[in-house]
């Protein structure tokens, strides 16, 4: 039985968490954004606070907490600025709980261990120039030679690009086999032949670091192959279920962060000789943020719960990426709207708001993708099958299976 009561562990992280980013990120997202400038000492001062693996068993140095609880870091995270929060959903949702749920006992020692505790940054290499959608189009190689694997090609728009210290990377290992031929790797920056590069212009999320990462005969070690080979697809889709999650819970801060900029806005505006909150079309617009944002939690937490059961939640975790991030350009717009001439200047932050809206409508599957999954699921053309590999049921127990 699901129940929607937050414990007091909780309800002491989400203090926490928000105090941080009143303190910590508040005073200074303006000017960083304004500067394109990825403020990396906030990492730093999150694992800290324990904040970085939040959700990993405290056997593999994580906090051990439950995926809610992620859920909420998140959303206080965003309602400071998408950056951080992005930031915070690669290292966690797309690397660590990853490995947790693939990698075997060297490889979380290895790389876990030291990501969920902070001192390493974990990132994921999926997306190229020619395959975001479509993941079987990528043509990023990995070919084995002896020990090892070479790996050339490239990846774009991934985030703490010029920062991360281990990436996720997803190659063919045999091209004839399409998705089924393509495997996944640990990559570490320091091997050589890796590059990276950022990417400038972005529209918003200008206070995250987002680029390029090249491959030129990289030589990774084939105990660094997540899974076996051909396992890739399944691991990049298991990975998505666990980013889209995080995402999913940001956009509920950003609608959070609409809602309350709109509503000092209203009570300091006046015209007509009254507040502009006490006018109808503006009110329509507060109820929908409102709305959307207890909407939006709810199917987040539920997906959440399912996470904390161990079931496979790839069509509730869809179904909550989708329509939190739709709410939440939706309050974007309405927040520059409700603030007028005002909302379309960066003196108030609704403006950033906006640009930051965009990018989670597209990444980690576009609106477009999740609209197609949810009606497929509904027509019967689309059934999940049980994984070979789940994330652990909290509260965690050791771990003794998946050890090779």
């Amino acid at each position: 039985m699901m129940n929607f009561a937050f414990s007091e562990e909780q309800e002491m992280v989400r203090k926490v968490v928000r105090s941080f980013v009143d303190k910590e990120i508040m005073p200074f997202i303006g000017e960083w954004d304004e500067k394109g400038q990825f403020e990396v000492g906030i990492m730093k001062r999150l694992a800290d606070l324990d904040l970085m693996g939040v959700c990993i068993p405290e056997e593999y140095g994580g906090s051990g907490m439950d995926y809610n609880t992620l859920a909420i870091v998140c959303e206080e995270l965003e309602r400071g600025d998408t950056a951080f929060r992005t930031a915070v959903s690669v290292h966690t949702g797309l690397n660590s709980l990853t490995l947790l749920q693939w990698g075997n006992e060297e490889q979380k020692q290895k790389y876990l261990v030291p990501q969920a505790q902070g001192k390493k940054i974990g990132a994921f290499g999926l997306t190229e120039p020619n395959a975001g959608s479509d993941v079987a189009a990528l043509q990023t190689t990995a070919t084995k030679d002896g020990d090892y694997y070479i790996l050339n090609g490239s990846k774009t728009w991934i985030s703490l690009c010029d920062y991360a210290d281990h990436f996720l990377v997803f190659a063919y290992t045999d091209k004839s086999k399409k998705h089924k031929g393509i495997s996944a790797f640990i990559v570490e920056r320091e091997f050589e032949g890796f590059s990276s590069k950022a990417i400038k212009g972005k529209l918003g999320i200008r206070a995250g670091n987002t680029g390029e990462i090249f491959f030129d005969h990289v030589r990774v070690p084939k105990g660094n192959l997540l899974g076996e080979e051909g396992d890739g697809f399944k691991i990049a889709m298991s990975a998505l279920d666990n980013g889209r999650f995080t995402v999913a819970a940001g956009a509920c801060g950003q609608i959070m962060a609409c809602l309350e900029a709109s509503l000092k806005y209203c009570h300091e505006r006046s015209t007509f000789g009254k507040e502009i909150g006490k006018h109808q079309l503006v009110q329509q617009m507060i109820a929908k943020m409102e709305a959307g944002l207890q909407m939006s939690r709810l199917l987040v937490y539920r997906a959440g719960w399912l996470k904390n059961e161990g079931k496979r939640n790839t069509r509730e975790t869809s179904l909550a990426k989708w329509q939190a991030c739709d709410f939440a350009n939706e309050a974007a717009n309405d927040a520059v709207q409700i603030h007028g001439a005002y909302g379309y200047s960066n003196e108030y932050p609704v403006e950033r708001y906006l640009r930051n809206s965009k990018a989670p409508v597209i990444y980690e599957g576009t609106r477009e993708i999740h609209t197609i999954m949810q009606a497929e699921y509904v027509l019967g053309y689309r059934e999940d099958k049980p994984l070979s590999h789940t994330l652990p049921q909290w509260p965690f127990e050791p771990a003794t299976a998946n050890v090779k």
